[in-house]
């Protein structure tokens, strides 16, 4: 049957718009933003520290960081309860 491998994004900063060629045989190029020179390559969980080790070595990436979207916590809900988010009633007392 069919299985999902788990994934997780590489945010990669790049010198130029060549790099982008380079970093498709490490993972699926899903986005990369010609302007601000960033590319969102997408990696199997297994293979993540092996593959940060290998572009962060290419010659053209600045900077290689994880996705932190899966550490989050999906059924957060109320954002009074973190303390983000304040009552009306607390601003207007101060």
């Amino acid at each position: 049957m069919f299985e999902l491998t788990p994934r997780r994004a590489l945010i990669v900063r790049v010198n130029n718009n060549r790099a982008v060629r380079s970093l498709r045989r490490y993972g699926l190029v899903r986005y990369y933003s010609r302007r601000m020179h960033y590319v969102v390559l997408y990696v199997d969980q297994a293979k993540i520290d092996e593959v940060t080790e290998h572009v962060k070595k290419l010659r053209a990436v600045r900077t290689v960081e994880p996705s932190y979207r899966p550490d989050l916590d999906s059924t957060l809900t109320d954002l009074e309860m973190t303390g983000v988010y304040k009552l009306h009633d607390e601003d207007d007392k101060n």
